[in-house]
This record gives C-alpha cells, structure tokens and sequence, in this order.
C-alpha cells in the first residue's frame, strides 16, 4: 500500500477527519538519518501528524512545523510538512537506545522526556502563527491531542502508531485525526465516544490490513463517513547544492575567505534529509566572487 492520506466528514459535517499511512515516509526518514527504533517510532508518529495536520492548510505555500523540546535523551524532535502531502523531519539525537516501557513497547515517552510541543503555521503573513503547550505524556498522540483543546479550542482525538519489525525497519506507520466542530451535537459526540472506546491502536487496524478510508470507517460507524479527499503523501526534502549556496554566500566574505584558506572542501550537511554537499575550493571562490557582505 502506497502512503497517502484522507480526509473526510461525519454527521452532516459535524465532525471532520483525518487518516494515513505512512509506512514508506517513516522507512525513508529511518534510513536517511539512521535512527533507532524508539526515535523511528517518535518521529514517525510525528511525520504522520505533519503530513495531516499540513493538509488542514488552505493554501498551496503553507508549511506547518511541530517541533517537540524535551529533556529526555533525544532531546528533540522538528517535522515540517506542506499541504500537498511532503512531510520531512529529524531527531536531535537520533541514536538512542533505551528499555521497554512497562507495557512491553518502545519507550517514546521515556526518549521524549517532559517539555514543550509547538505548532508552527507559517500562512504568508508577516508573522507565523505559533501555539505552544506543555506536553502531556510524551507518547505525542495524547500531546497533540491537548494541544488541539487548550491552544486551538478544537476538540479532537489524535491515534498516531509505528511498528517495527525484528530487523528494525519499519512494519507499519500511520495515524489519524477526528475533530468535532462547534455545532456537534450530544448525540454524535457520545456515537463517537463509543466508537473510538472500542479502537485498540493505530497499528493493530494497519497490520489487519485497513486501509485509511477503513480506519475512519471503523472510527466514525454510525457517522455517515463521507471521504472527501485523498492526497498522495511522501518524505519528500527541498534541498539542493544551488539552496546551500545562497546560505554560504549570505555567511559573508570574511567566513567565505576563512573557508578558502584552509585549503580543503567543505561538507555541508541538510538536517532534514541527511544529505551531504560538498563545495570544493574552486567552488568556494566562486562562491566569495557572488557574495556581496562584507
């Protein structure tokens, strides 16, 4: 199954939703940044959250950032996500190991540790849009999930999972998001309530073979589910060696210089791909003759 997500309505539109799979996307991030498994599931759960909580922006050049500070040994997670799907992220420290949690599973809040969870709409205006929360659990789900309440006025359920097979690559990886609107009524509200009291995880219906469109059906039964759109997602990374160029140029000729006299290429590394590009010392001079900082 290819990724992608949904979106949807239910009860005449007093609920809308959200669903995905992500398998591919988190595989990708796996294996650009080789992370372990506790900071594949953490960044998973949060690529899968981007890519839908990015698809909620109206227009094309939207970009949405989480960004998660916490005090546990990773330290920190960063996703970016675009309203066509492409979702990239990384981990501040992306080979962490620890013990199972108390239920058997990777300990995401145990790497997570207490902190900060900060949503980032960056519409076009002059300033973005920032809401910023303490975090709840750590697990992410739950986090987003108060998140949503407290900063946004939006009642929602959040489900994020990510499973992973003995060899560590990644076996499953999805999520979805129900929010109720402000008109809901008692009726579908407490339909809802059941529905969701019945759901064992994100990765149990993923791993039975349910595809997004049949997560929501399981999720809003009873609802009048109605899909209303589908959307290709991807891990997908805008960086090039002509982006990276335009940063060195505006490091300004002095750094440039610096850089020139050691006499060897320069690595520089994308964060949110892993990408690594070199500038040789000809390029380098290339690149002192372009800027115009002193």
């Amino acid at each position: 199954m290819s990724d992608y997500l949904v979106r949807a309505t239910a009860a005449g539109a007093q609920i809308r939703a959200f669903a995905c799979t992500t398998k591919g996307v988190v595989e990708a991030a796996r294996q650009a940044h080789d992370i372990s498994p506790v900071v594949t599931a953490a960044l998973g759960r949060l690529l899968s959250a981007g890519a839908m909580m990015g698809s909620m922006q109206k227009g094309e050049e939207d970009l949405l950032t989480l960004q998660i500070k916490g005090d546990g040994p990773m330290q920190g997670l960063l996703v970016t996500a675009d309203s066509k799907g492409g979702v990239k992220g990384y981990a501040n420290v992306p080979d962490v190991i620890l013990p199972a949690n108390a239920l058997g599973k990777l300990d995401v809040a145990g790497a997570v540790g207490h902190g900060t969870l900060s949503v980032i709409r960056d519409m076009g205006l002059k300033e973005p849009y920032v809401g910023q929360t303490l975090l709840q659990t750590g697990e992410i789900a739950e986090d987003l999930t108060y998140y949503f309440a407290s900063s946004e006025q939006v009642p929602s359920s959040v489900g994020l999972g990510v499973l992973m097979e003995r060899d560590n690559t990644v076996r499953q990886a999805g999520g979805f998001i129900v929010q109720l609107m402000p008109f809901a009524e008692d009726a579908a509200i407490d339909r809802l309530e059941r529905n969701l009291s019945g759901i064992t995880s994100v990765t149990a219906m993923l791993d039975a073979g349910d595809t997004p469109e049949q997560m929501l059906g399981r999720i809003l039964e009873g609802l009048d589910c109605q899909v209303t759109d589908t959307c290709p997602v991807a891990f997908s990374c805008n960086c090039s060696k002509e982006r990276i160029e335009k940063v060195l140029i505006s490091l300004g000729k002095k750094e440039i210089q610096d850089m020139i006299h050691e006499g060897r290429e320069v690595e520089v590394n994308c964060h949110f791909c892993n990408t690594h590009y070199r500038f040789s010392v000809e390029e380098l001079k290339g690149i002192y003759r372009k800027s115009r900082l002193p």
